[in-house]
């Protein structure tokens, strides 16, 4: 397992999308919602992905590919620049290491990126997955 990529991950958030989950996570910052002040306020081309929807993408990724009893145990992660409405964003990621744990679980280390469709870096991140005991994929 160690040095496998996962399989790419990919989502094109919406502006529905980012106004639902600026709902959800009580975000009212402006520049998530209304493109008229993100575009002539903030100078932004148009509302923002959430940093902590970009999270929950780099989550998605890091779980995907080990099924259900999957457990994800650390997520972290630098945003390294912007996504709109339309962009195609794929989650990329590699284990970087494995270790069995007491009690027979397996740890994964992975490294996980977000890129957009200009191959442009939009997160770079780390995530510690849990694989219960006699389960390596799902």
């Amino acid at each position: 397992m160690t040095g496998e990529p996962l399989t790419p991950l990919v989502r094109s958030p919406t502006a529905v999308q980012l106004f639902a989950f600026s709902a959800v996570t009580w975000n009212s910052h402006r520049i998530h919602y209304d493109a008229d002040y993100a575009r002539n306020e903030e100078g932004y081309p148009d509302v923002l992905v959430q940093s902590h929807l970009h999270a929950c993408f780099l989550g998605q990724a890091a779980l995907e590919p080990w099924g259900p009893g999957a457990r994800l145990a650390q997520l972290g992660w630098q945003n390294r620049g912007i996504a709109v409405p339309g962009d195609t964003l794929t989650i990329t990621g590699t284990v970087v290491s494995t270790t069995a744990e007491p009690g027979g679980d397996t740890r994964l280390e992975l490294t996980l990126e977000e890129r957009n469709q200009r191959d442009e870096l939009c997160v770079q991140g780390w995530a510690t997955v849990l694989l219960p005991a006699g389960e390596e994929r799902g």
